[in-house]
């Protein structure tokens, strides 16, 4: 019998446990999934990581497997490291994270591969879902573990500022944008990530695909196994990045489209053709089976249309995220902030999306029931578990809130920031409660607490300087779930 580590899990040992988990987890769906979108994550003990140390992703027999976990466990016997082995794969091949098969060809057959025509044809149903065991969560466990230090799992680096479009609704300003990040700087903060036992990178910019080493940098991230997205417009695509792009199966695409009017996408992008050469090349992605989800932010300048490009993607299963949350420019300047909608606006779509999916309220309503706001709790995962690395080497709480710059890694190593940097200890130390206004808020079940939106809008950068704009968009929620509960008892009193 062979083993195989599926292609799309990334498993990480530590001392006395290893943690194995999906690319999915990471964010990846489909339009049409029916929501069964990730396969989730798993601890195993210390002796389970040492099996799992030992599996790749080339075909092994179980002889050869059974041989390399002796070599640690030298006092063991054989034969029954051997039935632990088998017993140990069969389960964790039930949880969805490894394959067998009875020649290498079948256990190859077995990994499958992200694919569009299986998922709209619909000859093909997998449940990839985990047999959890586990009485905590997996973040649980991490925060018990490691007695509450936080652990780097998730970094930004944005290997170039540069763009070739200008959107008007962008934060950073585009004077800004104007260099790339050293081939060597990015291969050293890989390493350092390896060491630290990250799980996952995006990759931005600027326009990522305007560094000429962007296929390099994505070869690198999968020697790494580390599970990567890539944030483009994709108008700069070409054969090369595709083909890097298809080797890595670790690997997600998220593209912004704003409209299926051209005219109207280019007008936001500023810059004319935009939209054909985006389309063209999401066409090309989904031709060669990489999985990508599209984003769609809701402006002034496409609020009348930009639902069809969500029934673009289900129609294409890919999945497609809108919203309305923009933040000022990360200088504290709001001319992008025109573009944004009103309260009124906002109060509208979020009618007219309920009228088309009613389901909308009843899943805000069942999110408001399920938070709990602990005044104890932190405020977000920035410096808990992600932080961002700019194209110079400077470091931020996250890719949005560029002028709080808590550490430079061409000057001390991603680990020194991430433990002793004194601006990343106080952004740990603070609490919900240190926004009390939030705390005694009604709306606060229907809102999500965001430092950089209210850093960016704040003239002097005041992170606890609460947003009225965001405030007003809870009331709205919370207003609209309210009628639309209102609505379905006024129905069932009729009948």
């Amino acid at each position: 019998m062979y083993f195989k580590q599926k292609s799309n899990v990334i498993f990480r040992s530590y001392e006395s446990f290893g943690y194995i988990t999906d690319s999915r987890h990471f964010g990846y769906k489909q339009a049409n999934n029916g929501g069964n979108d990730d396969i989730g994550d798993k601890i195993v003990s210390q002796s389970g990581a040492v099996f799992l140390s030992v599996l790749s992703e080339n075909p092994q027999p179980l002889d050869d497997l059974v041989k390399k976990i002796s070599m640690n466990f030298i006092s063991s016997d054989i034969d029954a490291i051997k039935t632990d082995a088998r017993e140990f794969y069969r389960l964790l091949e039930l949880d969805g994270f490894i394959v067998s098969g009875e020649t290498m060809q079948e256990c190859n057959e077995k990994d499958w591969r992200f694919s569009y025509k299986v998922a709209e044809s619909q000859k093909e149903k997998r449940d990839c879902s985990p047999i959890r065991s586990l009485e905590k969560s997996t973040q649980e466990f991490f925060d018990e573990y490691f007695k509450n230090e936080p652990q780097l799992t998730n970094l930004h680096i944005e290997i170039t500022s540069k763009c070739n479009e200008r959107c008007v609704h962008c934060y950073i300003p585009h004077d800004n944008k104007t260099r790339h990040i050293e081939p060597d700087l990015f291969y050293n903060i890989l390493e350092q990530c390896k060491e630290m036992n990250l799980l996952h990178v995006t990759l931005s910019g600027g326009e990522p695909l305007m560094h000429n080493n962007f296929d390099d940098f994505l070869k690198k991230c999968n020697e790494y196994n580390f599970s990567v997205n890539v944030l483009s417009n994709l108008t700069l695509l070409n054969i090369e990045n595709i083909e890097e792009m298809k080797r890595n199966r670790l690997l997600g695409v998220q593209v912004s489209l704003y409209s299926m009017d051209p005219n109207i996408h280019d007008a936001i992008t500023q810059e004319k053709g935009s939209f054909e050469k985006t389309m063209s090349a999401i066409h090309k992605l989904k031709e060669n089976d990489i999985p990508m989800q599209i984003s769609c932010p809701i402006l002034k300048k496409n609020m009348n249309c930009y639902d069809m490009v969500i029934e673009w993607g289900k129609a294409n299963n890919i999945h497609v995220g809108s919203d309305f949350i923009i933040l000022a420019r990360y200088n504290h300047t709001t001319q992008n902030l025109s573009n944004r909608l009103s309260t009124s606006d906002v109060r509208e779509i979020l009618k007219q999306k309920n009228t088309k999916d009613p389901k909308d309220f009843e899943e805000l309503e069942k999110e408001a029931e399920h938070k709990k706001i602990d005044p104890d709790d932190i405020v977000c995962s920035v410096c808990h578990s992600s932080i961002c690395i700019a194209d110079n080497g400077n470091v931020y709480p996250c890719a949005g809130w560029q002028d709080y710059v808590v550490g430079n890694v061409n000057e001390a190593s991603l680990k020194d920031i991430w433990s002793n940097s004194n601006k990343v200890q106080y952004l740990r130390s603070l609490r919900k409660r240190d926004f009390p206004k939030c705390i005694q808020c009604a709306e606060s079940a229907f809102c999500t607490m965001c430092m950089v939106r209210n850093a960016n809008e704040h003239h002097l950068g005041d992170p606890l300087e609460v947003n009225e704009y965001f405030c007003n968009i809870a009331k709205v929620n919370r207003e609209l779930v309210q009628e639309w509960k209102h609505s379905l008892t006024n129905v069932l009193d009729i009948k």
